[in-house]
């Protein structure tokens, strides 16, 4: 075997090695998911606890509880694995110190479950601490997305992040909801937190949509019945407009919280199909390396290929006809060869693929704006022809959004294309 051979021999058992960690990274986030699920279900049952002053959910809260201390064990033995392999930390840095605060917070867990079993503690203090601990934990699997070296299991990563996130903030919807329909009325600011989070939830699952296999997308579109969903709506519905006096906010208390669970329930399983997707990927790409490293014609392909394609100073020289030039082109190429210039060409390359994230970036604002501006075309539409307010033909586009399972977008498009095809007909009539 060639010396070329060895090193791109050692090239590609860097590359497994790489993708073996990368393996246990995503496995991480499948229990990472299970553990925040858990922990979405006790924070939903203790804040009917405390709202009920200990009235209610006193068994349902423990034993969420004891699931939650199942996962977190599990949750755990992952991440020590994580952490060190043979003396050797396994992951980056960066996420390294995210999950050494997420492990100090969990520390806390005890403490607080203490003060909502002793009433010490409101419903919305609860509240809150749950949620930072849950974004604590969400944060471990953004950082994980944000190291893969893998294009297409980055992807596959930033769309169970932002499915992650999505679920969050509907088992923050059931939290708030439960505060609401278990007192009996919503104020103001809770009912103000409903429809922002309601929102935030269609934003995560549009981005989700985006970067989603399509295997995934419809798990996600076929996930939730339809009279679970329908009910959900009705109840929104309640809490914008004021809870009927004819019903007790006891029922209604427990009515939201069964209908969000299934929803939630529903997610979780998605977030599973998603997770077995990613490990799946991982381990598929492991054994296409693998593959390559005991193929030796591959392995001697390889080397040709990148022998075919001229180094990048040797295109300068070759750009350059005459003597002269071509001379001033080798001394050109002798100078950016030295260790010295290799600095320079770095810098060049990085400028370069900041000024391309610059003009991503732009694009995807000119994007969110056409996006913005057919939605508010759509809006106006509805408000002539249903004589609604602005805020009213908003809400009423928002629920078939999500009645359909499309993008506001998506919706709109349609609305403003069916508005075209009606207008042409009436002039064709007349």
């Amino acid at each position: 075997m060639t010396p070329a051979e060895h090193l791109l021999l050692a090239a590609k058992r860097c590359e497994i090695n790489a993708l073996e960690h990368l393996a246990t990274t995503c496995e991480i986030v499948g229990d990472i998911s299970r553990f925040i699920h858990a922990l979405q279900k006790e924070r939903g049952a203790s804040n009917v606890y405390l709202t009920s002053r200990g009235e209610r959910f006193e068994t349902r809260r423990r034993e969420r509880i004891a699931e939650c201390l199942d996962t977190e064990r599990i949750m755990r033995q992952r991440l020590d694995i994580l952490t060190s392999e043979g003396g050797r930390p396994v992951a980056s840095a960066r996420l390294l110190e995210r999950i050494a605060r997420v492990s100090n917070a969990l520390d806390s867990l005890d403490g607080l479950r203490r003060d909502i079993e002793c009433l010490r503690i409101s419903a919305d203090e609860s509240t809150l601490t749950f949620n930072r601990l849950i974004s604590g934990l969400l944060s471990v699997v953004f950082d994980a997305a944000d190291t893969a070296g893998d294009p297409e299991i980055t992807r596959a990563l930033v769309a169970i992040f932002h499915f992650m996130q999505g679920k969050e903030l509907a088992g923050q919807e059931r939290a708030c909801g439960a505060i609401g329909f278990t007192a009996g009325h919503f104020d103001d600011t809770h009912r103000q937190l409903l429809l922002h989070l309601v929102d935030a939830q269609q934003r995560c699952f549009d981005t989700f949509n985006e970067f989603a296999t399509a295997q995934a997308r419809q798990s996600w579109d076929e996930g939730l019945p339809p009279r679970t969903q329908a009910g959900i709506h009705q109840l929104r519905d309640m809490a914008c407009r004021g809870l009927p006096r004819s019903t007790t906010g006891r029922s209604l208390g427990e009515t939201w919280y069964e209908l969000t669970t299934r929803r939630i329930d529903a997610m979780m399983a998605v977030e599973d199909t998603l997770a077995d997707e990613l490990f799946q990927m991982c381990r598929c790409k492991i054994s296409t390396a693998r593959e390559h490293l005991t193929n030796r014609e591959r392995l001697q392909a390889s080397l040709a290929a990148e022998d075919e394609t001229p180094s990048m100073c040797q295109q300068l020289v070759e750009l350059l006809d005459d003597q002269p030039s071509r001379t001033l082109g080798n001394l050109t190429a002798t100078a950016v060869d030295s260790p010295l210039n290799r600095s320079l060409i770095e810098l060049m390359q990085a400028q370069a693929a900041r000024l391309q994230g610059l003009s991503d970036e732009l694009e995807h604002t000119r994007k969110a704006l056409r996006e913005r501006k057919l939605v508010e075309r759509a809006k106006g539409l509805i408000m002539d022809s249903q004589q609604m307010t602005e805020e009213q033909a908003y809400r009423f586009l928002r629920k078939m959004s999500m009645d359909q399972s499309k993008s506001m977008t998506e919706l709109a498009n349609s609305i403003l294309d069916l508005s075209d095809i009606l207008k042409k007909r009436a002039g064709q009539d007349m």
